[in-house]
């Protein structure tokens, strides 16, 4: 379905979404009009689903970053998820397999915030909390 040329302009779209076409297709050896074909198509079969910003985070005032594996205490997710997609500092979020039910990737201001969030997800049940010490790749 993707060759390597699409591998390529992924690869390079995921570096910088406002590449212009022209510049990829002179990496990719191909004309701006022709890879503009290619990117289409990605967007077309929803591969390439958006384009977005990458944010500092921690420059934006959010500087904590911590990774929380909750354990249901029920089997009320639906509640739960609400819950989560209600949260502003919960950046990502995903239903696991494995050990725990849920893995959230949340970023706040202060101690106390994270705090706060914890004693909120204690009414669904019980997390373990890793914070990030620095960051080594996010691609």
């Amino acid at each position: 379905m993707l060759d390597q040329t699409d591998l390529e302009i992924l690869k390079l779209l995921r570096k910088n979404s406002r590449m212009q076409w022209k510049e990829i297709g002179e990496i990719v050896h191909m004309t701006g009009q022709a890879t503009s074909s290619r990117i289409r198509r990605l967007e077309d079969i929803g591969i390439i689903e958006g384009y977005t910003v990458k944010v500092n985070e921690g420059k934006m005032g959010r500087p904590i970053l911590a990774m929380i594996t909750v354990f249901m205490k029920s089997n009320d997710h639906k509640s739960f998820q609400n819950f989560i997609r209600q949260q502003e500092s919960i950046v990502e979020s995903h239903r696991i397999s494995g050990e725990g039910c849920y893995w959230l990737k949340a970023r706040v201001k202060t101690q106390e915030a994270l705090d706060e969030l914890l004693d909120n997800i204690l009414r669904y049940g019980n997390y373990r909390l890793q914070i990030s010490i620095s960051e080594i790749t996010n691609k």
